[in-house]
């Protein structure tokens, strides 16, 4: 049921709705403490009933507000009003990359001034052992001054760290075996498959939205999700350059090897990926 105008989640008022996901309902809010605006995911009751559910909803909270970067919305609070859970959040006054895309493709300039900062982003969270699993066009906001901010970490996996001593241990909250969890145009074919999942398949995910960034077009839809699906684990994206003659050779290069099947031929570091568009930005 969505909220009206004036209803209160602890110290926050709705003012009015910001757009729907698969979690839960986006409201603009304000924090009545602070006075500051914020955005508020609020989980429907009528969902409440289901703890899995309840569960990827919190661990959204507890993920991202684990992150400090610039790139990455900040978390201020979680919490639960009645049966509605809810999480505020940094209030970002822009449009998501979805709706930049459109009008078709970005200019190289432009697409290389977003992905920058996406990788960045993700370095950080991959960084801290944790995941996205659902990196998409939809996830993405840019603000009004060119500023990327990566959101929904609602499917995002902790993972153990290397160091497998207790005090450097993170949490490690695992799907169900063969669940298929994210959106299927921008799965990794890992994810497709239901297999589990590292940082990895967040570079095939970042790929595939280098790849409609500069194309205009999503480099495995088809007709059907299963068609989609099939095609991630099978097919052979149509060449970058076949889609915008224009785009630079080592952007092409780094979305090929992003769009590898094999994840051991992905970037091997989200850091090297950042990089690596950090110096085609600089030096186009």
């Amino acid at each position: 049921m969505a909220l009206n105008s004036g209803t209160k989640l602890g110290c926050y008022e709705v003012e009015s709705p910001l757009g729907a996901g698969g979690m839960g309902e986006v409201y603009l809010a304000t924090q009545s403490n602070l006075g500051r605006r914020v955005a508020i995911k609020v989980l429907a009751s009528e969902t409440t009933s289901d703890l899995e559910r309840v569960r990827r909803f919190e661990q959204e909270a507890r993920a991202a507000s684990a992150l400090n970067h610039p790139n990455i919305i900040s978390i201020y609070d979680v919490g639960r009003e009645n049966t509605t859970a809810y999480i505020a959040m940094e209030f970002v006054d822009g449009h998501t990359l979805r709706a930049l895309l459109e009008s078709g493709p970005l200019t190289i300039k432009r697409t290389l001034q977003i992905a920058v900062q996406i990788a960045d982003g993700l370095a950080k969270a991959h960084a801290a052992g944790i995941v996205h699993r659902d990196l998409k066009p939809e996830n993405i906001m840019v603000t009004r001054d060119g500023f990327v901010k990566i959101l929904d970490f609602g499917l995002a996996k902790l993972l153990k760290q290397l160091d497998n001593s207790p005090q450097n241990m993170t949490a490690t909250v695992d799907s169900q075996p063969g669940a298929v969890l994210g959106t299927a145009g921008y799965m990794s074919p890992e994810q497709a498959r239901g297999e589990p999942v590292d940082y990895r398949a967040d570079v095939f995910s970042l790929g595939s939205i280098l790849y409609e960034m500069v194309t205009g077009k999503q480099p495995f839809r088809r007709d059907s999700t299963a068609q989609t699906l099939a095609a991630i684990i099978e097919d052979d994206p149509q060449p970058v350059v076949e889609g915008n003659a224009k785009t630079p050779t080592p952007l092409r290069w780094v979305i090929e090897r992003c769009l590898q099947k094999d994840p051991g031929e992905r970037y091997l570091s989200t850091l090297d990926l950042a990089r690596d568009l950090q110096n085609i930005r600089d030096h186009k």
